[in-house]
């Protein structure tokens, strides 16, 4: 009897068990191993391309801590490629320990048993080359990095990647230019972009000269000062500093300053045509899932990327369930656990801030490098999603949120956003192309990656123009419309399409479009922001997503110079703006509003083709029986979303 007892109690121990592992709670249990190692460093290790080129890289390997011999290991191998010098890890200025943080350097891993790879990327630092924005040739460099760190010493064999913002695309295209077998077992890109053009480099078709500015200069200034900083620090371990620091004015040369050009005088790298193209993370991510290398995906709502990262996680989904890139995923799709992504409330160099990331990272490739039961991968809502307004985490499955219903808001008479079709035969509000805009919002603070903001939380402050940006809702160039307070609270949950009717008397338009929460107080919160020029109207009906009812939810347009059409002056034009996705809780009682500007300064500055057909430009906002221009607003009740993130922590 006791017997039998005891053998019920075990198969019953044995269910539970099993029913934590489905569920995804047997990650619970995991926890991160103690340091075991301290830390030892080889610099400036060069390592030949096949074209000859040396690339030199930093490893970071465990050590006894009472003898600091090498540790034999063996471990696997964590590689990172950085285009802003493999020593940058200075927590000598406010905010530095954070910008560390996203440089690859972990030595969180190498205490816990993993090899610490950090290279210097083509033709930055102490490498040979030219540098050129994500060159093709990057991605095969880090294809026989991969195969390099593999065969070090003490390696297991097993290498996976990390890294932020450049850091993280640098590993999409790597594992694309592997095959499958190949040593790269797991990718953990964090704040990387799914279409460069069409996330960060332009905002609907307007160059991102804030961004744009910030990244040239700074790669500009380290490509001169890294070979020199990297080579003589603590000794001179680069032989060839003035034949590298000659080929980076090189880069300078034939990349930083042609760019800029080109763009500013309507060259072919002011469209997505071949050069942006050839950089596109979308298109290799199938390579990456047919090669078999799990990815746990990090972005922000806030971040430079914003767009794309949700995007990269539903292609990543779609493509492991045997479809396509640039598709919503299905309503009943069974997401997988080896693509997760995490959203944030972050800017570009805040990402990870509140989340012990370390432990994330480490139960990843603990479980994808080691074959440690981390228990991560074994989840049926791999999307984890802070809320904005409510400060929870939250776990989803699906991209578009599957929660969340597109409801159509028209703009309406005095300044209203109702969900009826306006009645009259006429009606609208005109607006004036200014060229100019109050700086004070959201906007600058996130194309200027959130540096201002890193500075004030240092101090112990914020942005108070992230969080408040009337200022942008008065003059001639800016028109608000505001819906009726909710009665319940509300979420707004994923890509928001503005589709507007409207006049012009010139053969261009640039639009903003902001969305914000208004508390009773009339304080008006930005969430998200979408930009657009009316030349590029038309859209690509095929790469659209639609709502049931057949009006666009995430509009695609080509971004082409065959596509470009000038605005007929005159008559009623169709403009649909692709507006960034959100995921934010509505309290009862607040309202949402959209605020329709001319100008988005300094985040956006057209350039002088583009200004000769904006300036004077006076438009007429529609919103009448005949013409009326809407939100989609894809909203849900507040208990739809109430799972809680078990991993957030």
């Amino acid at each position: 009897m006791a017997a039998r007892r005891r053998q019920l109690l075990g198969a019953i121990a044995a269910l539970v068990v099993l029913a934590a592992v489905q569920s995804g709670t047997a990650s619970a249990a995991w926890q991160p191993g103690p340091e075991k190692y301290d830390i030892g460093k080889r610099e400036n290790v060069p390592v030949t391309m096949s074209d000859g080129t040396v690339l030199r890289v930093d490893v970071y390997f465990p050590t006894h801590t009472q003898t600091g011999a090498a540790a034999p290991g063996p471990f696997p191998v964590i590689l990172t490629q950085t285009p802003y010098g493999k020593g940058s890890s200075s927590t000598s200025f406010p905010g530095g320990e954070q910008l560390a943080g996203l440089s690859g350097y972990s030595p969180y891993l190498v205490k816990r048993g993993y090899i610490d790879v950090i290279a210097d990327v083509r033709g930055t630092g102490a490498s040979q080359g030219s540098f050129g924005l994500f060159d093709p040739v990057q991605g095969r460099d880090g294809a026989q990095l991969v195969r390099w760190a593999a065969k070090l010493a003490h390696s297991t064999g097993r290498v996976g990647t990390l890294g932020a913002s450049y850091l993280g695309i640098t590993q999409l295209f790597t594992a694309a230019n592997l095959g499958p077998g190949s040593p790269l077992k797991a990718m953990f890109p964090i704040i990387s972009a799914n279409d460069i053009y069409r996330d960060t480099a332009f905002d609907g078709g307007l160059l991102d000269t804030e961004f744009g500015g910030i990244f040239l200069g700074l790669t500009a200034g380290l490509n001169l000062l890294n070979p020199i900083l990297e080579s003589f620090v603590e000794q001179p371990t680069n032989p060839d500093v003035l034949q590298v620091l000659a080929q980076h004015i090189g880069g300078l040369l034939t990349w930083h300053a042609t760019l800029l050009a080109d763009v500013e005088t309507n060259g072919d790298k002011a469209y997505d045509e071949a050069y942006w193209r050839a950089r596109r993370p979308q298109s290799i991510l199938g390579r990456i899932v047919r090669n078999g290398v799990p990815a746990f995906l990090v972005g922000g709502w806030f971040d430079l990327f914003q767009r794309g990262e949700p995007l990269n996680y539903s292609d990543f989904q779609n493509l492991s369930a045997g479809r396509g890139v640039g598709l919503p995923m299905k309503a009943a799709q069974q997401p997988s656990g080896r693509y997760q992504l995490l959203m944030g409330p972050w800017y570009h160099v805040t990402a990870g801030e509140g989340i012990d990331m370390n432990r994330l990272e480490l139960a990843w490739f603990d479980r994808w490098l080691k074959g440690q039961a981390t228990g991560i991968e074994q989840t049926k809502t791999p999307l984890h999603l802070y809320q904005l307004g409510s400060g929870k985490w939250l776990d989803a499955s699906r991209y578009p949120f599957e929660n969340a219903t597109p409801k159509t808001y028209y703009l309406g008479a005095g300044k209203a956003l109702r969900p009826t079709k306006p009645g009259a035969a006429g009606g609208s509000d005109k607006i004036v192309w200014t060229g100019l805009s109050s700086p004070c919002g959201l906007s600058t603070e996130q194309w200027g990656a959130g540096l201002l903001q890193l500075l004030l939380e240092s101090a112990g402050g914020s942005d108070p123009c992230a969080g408040d940006d009337s200022t942008t809702q008065v003059g001639p160039g800016a028109v608000s419309y505001t819906t009726a307070p909710f009665g319940k609270a509300q979420v707004l949950a994923g890509p928001i399409d503005a589709t507007l009717y409207a006049t012009s008397n010139r053969p261009d338009t640039e639009f903003i479009a902001t969305i914000e929460d208004v508390a009773p107080n009339g304080s008006s919160k930005p969430l998200t922001t979408g930009a657009f020029l009316g030349s590029f109207r038309k859209l690509d009906r095929a790469r659209t997503w639609w709502t049931a009812d057949g009006k666009p939810l995430l509009p695609y347009h080509a971004y082409t110079r065959a596509s470009q059409v000038p605005v007929p002056t005159g008559g009623v034009t169709r403009f649909d703006i692709e507006v960034r996705p959100t995921f934010a809780k509505l309290a009862a009682g607040h309202r949402l509003r959209v605020t329709l500007t001319t100008s988005d300064v300094p985040h956006i500055v057209p350039s002088p083709p583009q200004i000769a057909n904006l300036a004077g430009g006076v438009y007429g906002i529609q919103h009448n029986s005949a013409a009326a221009s809407f939100l989609e607003l894809p909203l849900a009740p507040a208990d739809a979303f109430t799972k809680p993130c078990a991993i957030c922590r």
